[in-house]
């Protein structure tokens, strides 16, 4: 294979400095990436300021798995590779979630949705809360109130 046929690599640069060189091909699942290669803004290293190392390499892997994926025929291997890979615990999930997101990658953010909805299903409103660090600024008497005008929230 000659040198002029080989395919562009992207240097990306995570918060803490971590460099990472990714093929195009399978870097532009990003939104944010294709729209800076389209744009012609990724000759250089891509600074990621919100998506440390970690959390990269595991997009990177979750990219290398979902490159050139075929329909069908890959779709049952996809969906054990997805389902295993979001058995993490909340805080890696929270920040898969967020790289996602800003990195604009809708196959992993629905994933990983998906995952932390499973997860909160059957909780409490409180626990709940606690998870996503949401202050309840209702004193107990409006608290009452919006659980008695929507019933229908709070049944089991």
């Amino acid at each position: 294979m000659s040198s002029s046929s080989k395919e562009r690599e992207l240097k990306l640069k995570s918060s803490d400095n971590e460099e990472f060189r990714v093929k195009e091909s399978i870097a532009v699942q990003s939104e944010m990436i294709k729209n800076m290669v389209e744009d012609d803004c990724a000759a250089n290293t891509i600074p990621l300021p919100n998506v440390n190392s970690k959390t990269l390499a595991m997009v990177i892997e979750y990219w290398k798995k979902h490159a050139n994926q075929k329909a069908s025929e890959d779709d049952l291997n996809l969906n054990k590779f997805d389902s295993e890979f979001v058995k993490k615990d909340k805080t890696v999930l929270f920040d898969l979630v967020s790289a996602a997101n800003y990195l604009n990658i809708k196959g992993l953010m629905d994933v990983v949705c998906q995952k932390i909805a499973e997860e909160i299903t059957d909780m409490q409103p409180e626990q709940i809360r606690e998870i996503f660090n949401i202050v309840n600024d209702y004193i107990p008497e409006e608290e009452e109130e919006v659980r008695k005008e929507s019933a229908w929230a709070f049944e089991d």
